[in-house]
């Protein structure tokens, strides 16, 4: 006969270690994303939020009240349509141009000696140690214009260039020399080892950086705000003047959420990617 001990009913360590990640993402992800999605459907009533209930039992029966006139105006506004483009626009610049600018950067930081190596990444990350605000204001005494695309582009890189290299330099920094040393070997040139095995070898580095780029700058409204002109077009400032201007909280929480689904599709991809990596590593088994 098996005898049970208090142990047994207590939570493994795998449990224990993943409980905390997914409460997290519960709470502070989907809560407010699911009460947002409730507000869309919501009726206008100017002036205060839309706390209108989206189902109410009534003569024994439940009845749902779903108003789709923020969703019906989103797909039929243009301006909405060519927001979305331009915010998708900015933010994949944004991100290449960090790729270009941020892999030489992370590719030398991670081939440099120890003590080299801390005070290069010190430099990357002191930029975290002041505000973002002040920093934005001190590119706009730089640049002195009355706000154009490219003052946008030049905030949105200095922004989020850190975020780009330091996934990516985790990434450099773990590889196995001896690779392009057997390369060299055998008679490959710097750049031939360079494309055929370090870039092969740090683009989940790459991908994963992108992602951290790409998705924040899709809603940006800081640095939109004020680097950009009036017509700088981007789903940060749509939100801040449907909540805060016109008051149409149901309106804003429906570009929200178009939004979130939209940035789902390569969050997704990324998924995907990492998952046939890993069968790929694994020998094609599951």
């Amino acid at each position: 006969m098996s005898r049970f001990s208090p142990r047994d009913w207590l939570p493994s360590g795998r449990t224990l270690a993943v409980v905390p990640p997914f409460a997290w993402l519960v709470l502070f992800l989907l809560v407010p994303f699911l009460l947002v999605f409730k507000i869309s459907f919501a009726e206008l009533k100017f002036g205060i939020p839309p706390y209108t209930s989206l189902a109410e039992f009534k003569d024994e029966a439940v009845q749902f009240s779903l108003h789709l006139r923020g969703y019906i105006l989103l797909f039929t506004d243009s301006l909405y349509f060519a927001t979305y483009l331009s915010s998708v626009k900015i933010a994949a610049i944004t991100t290449l141009a960090c790729v270009l600018i941020g892999y030489p950067i992370a590719y030398y930081i991670a081939r440099s000696s120890p003590r080299v190596r801390n005070l290069l990444l010190l430099g990357v990350i002191l930029p975290f140690w002041t505000s973002l605000l002040l920093r934005v204001y001190a590119w706009v005494g730089i640049l002195r214009n009355d706000g154009t695309d490219l003052a946008v582009y030049i905030g949105m890189v200095y922004a989020y260039l850190p975020f780009f290299i330091l996934p990516l330099y985790a990434t450099l920094v773990k590889m196995d020399l001896r690779l392009l040393e057997a390369a060299y070997d055998l008679g490959a040139r710097p750049w031939q080892a360079f494309w055929q095995i370090t870039v092969p070898l740090s683009r989940q580095g790459v991908i994963a950086g992108a992602m951290l780029v790409f998705i924040p700058a899709v809603g940006e409204y800081v640095i939109p705000e004020m680097l950009g002109g009036a017509n700088t077009l981007m789903m940060g400032r749509v939100m801040w003047n449907e909540f805060f201007n016109n008051t149409d909280w149901p309106m804003a929480s429906a570009v929200t959420c178009v939004m979130v689904l939209l940035l789902l599709v390569p969050l997704a991809l990324f998924q995907y990617n990492q998952v046939k990596q890993q069968e790929l590593a694994n020998g094609g088994r599951k």
